[in-house]
């Protein structure tokens, strides 16, 4: 990854962490770019189906919730999945205005391969690190979203 010039490790301490934000999406949509062209998916399709993949339980409604967007985005982006053979969606026998949300064997298959884009990155950016520098950094990742 090459930094701005602001980023240099006498001051490391003082850059916000913003900055730091901003440079690891960057470089995460960088990659992404290059290693989404086999895929039939964009880069703003991947996290709704990766965020489907990694959640117990996924409703339409937390999706539009979760990334800000717009309920009939959310729905013309759930019907090309399941047209694509992805989801299923069905309604939530509790409540039947709820629309819960699952992968199929086929959209489990797709999104390991999505998968292996994310390790792909993340082997890459940790490259220099320790795993025990890797795990300490999950753990303080999770402090700043918790």
């Amino acid at each position: 990854m090459n930094l701005p010039e602001q980023f240099y490790k006498e001051n490391s301490e003082n850059i916000f962490i913003y900055h730091y934000v901003e440079e690891i999406i960057a470089s995460f949509s960088s990659h992404l770019k290059k290693n989404l062209d086999e895929e039939d998916i964009n880069k703003a399709e991947f996290p709704f189906l990766i965020r489907i993949r990694y959640s117990k339980k996924t409703t339409q409604k937390e999706l539009v919730e979760l990334f800000k967007v717009s309920e009939g985005y959310t729905a013309k982006l759930l019907r090309k999945f399941e047209d694509k053979g992805y989801i299923t969606r069905h309604e939530d026998p509790d409540n039947r205005r709820i629309k819960i949300v699952e992968l199929t064997k086929k959209g489990i298959e797709k999104t390991d391969r999505l998968a292996k884009i994310i390790e792909q990155w993340e082997t890459k950016v940790t490259t220099d690190m320790t795993q025990e520098e890797v795990k300490l950094l999950k753990k303080l990742l999770f402090k700043v979203v918790e």
